[in-house]
């Protein structure tokens, strides 16, 4: 006997199942730079950074030019080439703090969970944010740097010796950008951004200065700051003649502050992978 079924069923074909590859990743790059990109502008906190910068680039070469005119540790005048980057350090933690938001933000205002699930792979975000980072810590160095020069300048300061004036500069914009970039791996340890970010300027100012006092000075020289005292070629109140005669290269102090850059990174992103979107 035979059986018809009526009407006939029809078969469908398997459903096909799609995977997101590498390749795919790869090509989300260069919208989720522009979406922090989008990010970074929106945040007022950024703005305010900025200003800041270009602030205390003009007031303390103006300072340096008015009241105190001649350095301390090496008893001669100041010039605009020894003092047109005197507020870079302070840039170097402003950089840390605009990196720190750039992710504690996002956790603040509960939007991190909507990034992460339009963007699943993290290390796209990461990566994004420490792009976009490193723009903003290389323009924050260059407009406190340019401040700087012109206040020095305008002030009348002499110009000196400009001969080593363009690698200085070059040494400032590299530790600017890298610091923004370690900012965004500390607010992705940390998350919440007052603690991140006391976090940070009590280590810079504080901490710091308590272990260069204390540690012997071939090991306070591996500190992060101490680094970034190195690749400006500054010194600290707490220097030594033991310390300065430790002090590394300018180069090795900018494979350090890397190192450091990328150990923050590195570990932010460990635990951004393994803890909740929330």
């Amino acid at each position: 006997m035979t059986t018809t079924l009526y009407p006939p069923t029809a078969v469908r074909p398997a459903a096909r199942i799609v995977s997101r590859t590498r390749q795919h990743d790869f090509s989300a790059v260069p919208a989720a730079i522009r979406s922090e990109w989008i990010k970074l502008r929106s945040l007022r906190s950024n703005r305010a950074i900025f200003g800041f910068t270009i602030l205390a680039g003009l007031v303390m070469s103006w300072v340096l030019a008015t009241f105190v005119k001649t350095d301390p540790y090496e008893h001669l005048p100041f010039t605009v080439s020894n003092s047109f980057m005197t507020s870079t350090w302070l840039t170097t933690v402003m950089a840390v703090i605009a990196g720190i938001l750039m992710y504690t933000s996002e956790v603040q205002h509960g939007t991190i969970a909507n990034a992460i699930a339009a963007q699943p792979a993290r290390w796209v975000s990461v990566a994004a944010k420490a792009t976009v980072a490193s723009g903003f810590g290389l323009a924050m160095g260059v407009v406190g740097i340019v401040a700087g020069f012109g206040s020095a300048v305008a002030s009348g300061m002499p110009m000196g010796e400009t001969n080593g004036m363009v690698t200085a500069a070059a040494w400032g914009l590299v530790l600017t950008s890298l610091a923004a970039v370690m900012g965004v791996g500390v607010g992705m340890i940390i998350r919440h951004s007052s603690a991140a970010v006391s976090t940070a300027l009590v280590w810079a100012f504080v901490v710091e200065n308590l272990v260069r006092s204390m540690a012997p000075a071939n090991l306070s020289r591996f500190l992060p700051f101490s680094a970034a005292n190195g690749m400006l070629s500054i010194r600290s109140a707490g220097d030594t003649t033991e310390t300065l005669a430790a002090a590394l290269s300018r180069t090795q102090d900018a494979f350090l502050f890397a190192g450091f850059t990328g150990v923050a990174v590195l570990a932010g992103t460990v635990l951004l992978y393994r803890r909740d979107a929330d």
